[in-house]
Formats: structure tokens, sequence, C-alpha cells
């Protein structure tokens, strides 16, 4: 992993006896030519390297692009220039971290899709089929009627409805097959 020292405030005054440029290399840090020798011979390499952590060509070229960029506007803080290429991995993998991150939250926060509507044409029908339903329930004798209302509108069981009505168990069921008999008749019925 590269080494990144912080930029100095000032630059410490020459001290007799200490060799200038070998210092001045390592103060220098990473120089342009240098970045733009490394980015010529390692821009494939490293493009595969994201194409390991991504999926798609336009994000992997993104972040190797960033990479690059970031290590230029970093390059003083690199003191041994031959680290730059294993602060540009590095890079590139944060860099890939982070897209994924952006993907997984995105997905998270889409909204639900909506559940596909009825066309109009398909409520025009329902309501059809609702008025004809509705007059023919009106046509049935009143028990057959209260007893297919309670049993699948109110979504009552057989024993609940027969206590609502104060009639028998066997009423109920008589009245009810009775009274789905006669919908049948009535719905199928031409108008």
């Amino acid at each position: 992993m590269p080494v990144i020292a912080p930029m100095p405030a000032a630059r410490p005054a020459h001290i007799p006896g200490q060799r200038d440029g070998a210092d001045d290399a390592v103060a220098a840090g990473t120089t342009v030519d240098h970045l733009t020798e490394t980015y010529r011979a390692h821009y494939r390499s490293l493009l595969g390297l994201a194409a390991l952590l991504l999926d798609d060509t336009a994000s992997c070229e993104d972040v190797v692009q960033e990479a690059f960029i970031r290590v230029h506007s970093a390059r003083k803080r690199v003191r041994d220039p031959e680290k730059t290429l294993a602060y540009l991995r590095q890079t590139v993998v944060n860099l890939s971290r982070s897209a994924l991150r952006r993907r997984i939250l995105g997905l998270k926060l889409l909204s639900k899709p909506m559940p596909d509507m009825a066309s109009a044409e398909e409520g025009a029908y329902d309501q059809l089929e609702r008025d004809s339903l509705i007059k023919a329930m009106k046509g049935l004798q009143r028990r057959q009627r209260e007893v297919l209302v309670l049993r699948y509108f109110a979504d009552m069981t057989e024993a609940q409805v027969a206590e609502t009505l104060g009639i028998s168990l066997g009423s109920v069921k008589a009245y009810g097959s009775r009274g789905i008999a006669a919908l049948r008749l009535a719905m199928e019925a031409p108008a």
C-alpha cells in the first residue's frame, strides 16, 4: 500500500552535508510525466481490475479515469513515485466499492412499481357486471338475498348467518343453494 504523507506547511531549510538531488526527488512526489507514463502503461490493466469488480464497461472506464484524476491531484503526497501504481490500484478498488454501494442504495430507494391498472374498458365491463348482479339480486326472494349477502359479501360462515337471521343451518344451506341457482339463471338470461 502506498505511503501518503501530509503536505508540509513550509519547506525545511537546507541542512549542510545533505545531498540535494535525492531529497528533491522524494520531496517532489510523483511527477506529471511519471503519471502520464503510468497511464499509458497500466490503463488497460487497471480497467481489467475494475471489470472484475463492476459489471459494465462504462462504469469501469469512469472508475479508472476518476482514479487517475485523484492520483494526479494528490501526486505531491505520494513520496515514492514507484508506488504510484499501487496507489492507483487501491483507488480503483475503493472507487469500485463506492460505485457498487451507490447502486445498491439506488435499488433500495427505487419506489415499488405500481400494479397494473385496469383499462377503462375493463372498468366499464366490471361496472356492467356489478349492475347486472345487483339487478339479479333484487329479483331474488328476500331470504335468499339475505343469506347470499351475509354469506358472500359479509363473509360470514353458515352458522353465523343462521344465528344472525334466526333460522336453522339447514335453511341457510337451502336458501343459499336456491339463491345461487336463481342468480345463475338471471345472469345468463339475455337482457
